[in-house]
């Protein structure tokens, strides 16, 4: 099965929230776990444990595990392995991007079935131009992985580029969108192309006139929760293509933790919070 069918069941069954597993060394410490390789693996371990059967998708950072060098990477390998155990899909947050043979040597990283890394889906840049992702793309479509495209992020960084127009005189950030859905046409019940959109964007998406409805993809959505997004903003960001949004939140729920079933708990609450707002 595909990556976009999967997800759409993994919605359908258990709303629509993804739980990043972002190993901060202030959690680790809230949760008594060392700032150690060793620490992620049972940090992200047991955030494996909690989503079994509440959260439709996790989503481990990439960045936390690769500041610990080779013995942090195989903690990343490690938890990735769980929750292909435990069936929970994944989105590795890797943001990766690069031209020609480099972008073809992440792709083979994590895209790859049998790989070290492998994840369900990868998040990617397309700054280089949206054409510089074809390697990962393809081999996406190859074995039936999906790709999240960054598109409007909430960070003021991101507007000097998200909301600039190209000499055609189209915004970058609807580039990105229509591209995507130029990949996703005609799948279903979704295509395999997903872009990743901030909670905390406001009214960007109307205001610029950024059409997400057809995009016949997954959303991802990050900022809900500890980077002050709201669950009852959702609905205002995403309007009509609210029914694709993925909402991802991790310190907001993480903070449960250690305990399993409390973790658990949060996790289920912030699923049902995310799925009402969305369905508003």
């Amino acid at each position: 099965m595909r990556f976009g069918a999967q997800l759409t069941d993994a919605m359908d069954r258990l709303g629509p929230l993804c739980v990043g597993i972002d190993p901060h060394a202030s959690l680790l410490q809230a949760w008594g776990l060392d700032d150690t390789p060793t620490g992620l693996a049972a940090f992200g371990e047991t955030v494996v444990d909690a989503a079994k059967g509440t959260a439709a998708v996790l989503k481990p950072n990439a960045a936390f595990f690769e500041r610990h060098g080779a013995k942090g990477m195989a903690a990343l390998e490690y938890v990735l392995g769980k929750a292909r155990e435990a069936e929970v899909l994944t989105i590795l947050d890797a943001k990766r991007g690069d031209i020609g043979s480099t972008m073809e040597g992440y792709a083979d990283a994590f895209l790859r079935p049998g790989a070290p890394f492998e994840c369900d889906a990868l998040t990617v840049s397309p700054y280089l131009g949206f054409g510089s992702l074809e390697p990962a793309l393809s081999l996406a479509a190859e074995h039936g992985k999906g790709v999240f495209v960054l598109a409007l992020t909430s960070n003021p960084e991101g507007k000097s580029v998200q909301h600039a127009r190209s000499a055609d005189g189209e915004l970058v950030a609807q580039s990105m969108v229509r591209q995507a859905a130029e990949r996703n046409a005609g799948a279903e019940p979704m295509g395999d192309v997903g872009l990743v959109v901030g909670a905390t964007v406001g009214s960007a998406v109307s205001d610029l006139g950024i059409g997400l409805e057809g995009l016949n993809g997954p959303i991802l959505a990050p900022g809900v929760g500890a980077q002050g997004g709201t669950a009852e903003e959702l609905s205002q960001v995403f309007g009509n293509s609210r029914h694709l949004v993925l909402v991802n939140q991790s310190r907001g729920v993480l903070q449960a933790g250690p305990f399993t079933e409390k973790l658990r708990g949060a996790i289920q609450a912030a699923a049902q919070a995310a799925q009402h707002a969305l369905r508003a």
